[in-house]
């Protein structure tokens, strides 16, 4: 084999362990670099995983490296869109965490420097890589459930300070929205599911949504770790979102995020096809069994990074690295996908529905 790829890791926090994990089990790549700042931050990375490379706290002298040609963004997500352009820039290909961009504005930005580089791209949509929803997404594209007319799909996990990220995550200026932070791995999920092809997400063509929920401004918050209830910082937008989706092929979608559900993590999924129907793990498909059928797959347990499939995730971008090849969750398709956030914003403000462009 010749000359392994070299990955930088830039962040030190939960996603960027999974990300240096996954990319040290991948036989075409090697770690050569991990960047934060604090480069204290960096240190306690690269120490946590027994690997001894050099820790940086300069991205740009980080990106400036002749080893590194694949750099891991699991920086916080404002930014996103700065570190992106600057390892378009440097010609580096690059994973980046979700969201990949904060405002319409940062996306298209983002977008015109990696196609004027011209460099790979994954945008951390990671439930594609899902066991379960592999299953149901190829069963679905062999036409098992017929032809679709209607997908749902929830987040639903209590958000509040017992999770790492809450400080800034729970503020209009760095988490910006539910659906932002954490329910677009829904939206994501909604796309996916609608399209036709097994590696094929639909593209939404007008959105309608609604915001509400009890905690937006209140302190009072529960812990799904300790069951109970405390005093602590609140929310700085509504909790709950729900959204109507309308796709090019004839779908109609519904999809939600719940930052105030009390009740453990859940990932609810439901497909409706004119030959069978699948909700979660079951699957009821006539011509098959007169009667609900579990499948066995595993689904999504938790919103622990750590439960997520991210060694598919990161050897599908290795694999469009060495192919040269476009993947199916580019920052060219998430794009869409945080479309459909940028518009339920729009659409809290106007109350109307909003219709997305086709390019």
């Amino acid at each position: 084999m010749g000359k392994k790829l070299g990955v930088l890791i830039h962040g030190a926090g939960w996603v960027s362990g999974q990300h240096l994990s996954a990319f040290r089990n991948n036989p075409h790549t090697e770690v050569v670099a991990v960047s934060s700042l604090p480069r204290a931050n960096a240190e306690r990375c690269a120490a946590a995983a027994g690997l001894d490379v050099p820790c940086l706290e300069d991205y740009e002298a980080a990106l400036a490296r002749p080893d590194v040609d694949i750099v891991a963004l699991g920086t916080p997500q404002e930014f996103h869109a700065s570190n992106t352009i600057a390892a378009a820039r440097a010609g580096k290909h690059i994973l980046i965490e979700k969201p990949a961009a904060q405002t319409p504005q940062e996306l298209a930005a983002m977008r015109a420097a990696v196609r004027a580089a011209g460099v790979r791209t994954v945008v951390g949509f990671v439930l594609r890589w899902n066991p379960l929803f592999r299953r149901i997404k190829r069963l679905s594209s062999e036409g098992v459930f017929g032809t679709l007319y209607r997908v749902e799909t929830d987040y639903q996990s209590y958000q509040g300070d017992w999770w790492g990220g809450y400080a800034t995550g729970r503020t209009v200026a760095k988490g910006g929205s539910a659906m932002l932070v954490a329910g677009c791995h829904a939206v994501d999920a909604l796309r996916w599911f609608a399209g036709a092809g097994e590696f094929e997400a639909a593209d939404p063509v007008e959105v309608f949504a609604y915001s509400g929920g009890r905690r937006l401004g209140q302190t009072r918050q529960y812990s799904p770790l300790t069951f109970d209830w405390h005093e602590g910082e609140p929310l700085e937008y509504p909790g709950l979102e729900m959204l109507l989706v309308r796709f090019s092929n004839g779908v109609l979608g519904r999809v939600s995020v719940d930052f105030e559900c009390i009740q453990p993590y859940a990932f609810p999924v439901r497909l409706f096809g004119d030959a069978g129907t699948v909700r979660d793990s079951r699957i009821f498909v006539p011509r098959q069994a007169r009667e609900w059928q579990t499948l066995e797959d595993p689904g999504p347990e938790s919103s622990d990074v750590r439960h997520h499939p991210f060694q598919g995730e990161i050897d599908h971008l290795v694999t469009c690295v060495l192919t040269g090849r476009e993947s199916h969750c580019s920052l060219e398709d998430a794009a869409k996908t945080h479309a459909v956030l940028f518009a339920a914003q729009t659409c809290y403000r106007t109350g109307q529905p909003v219709t997305l462009g086709q390019e």
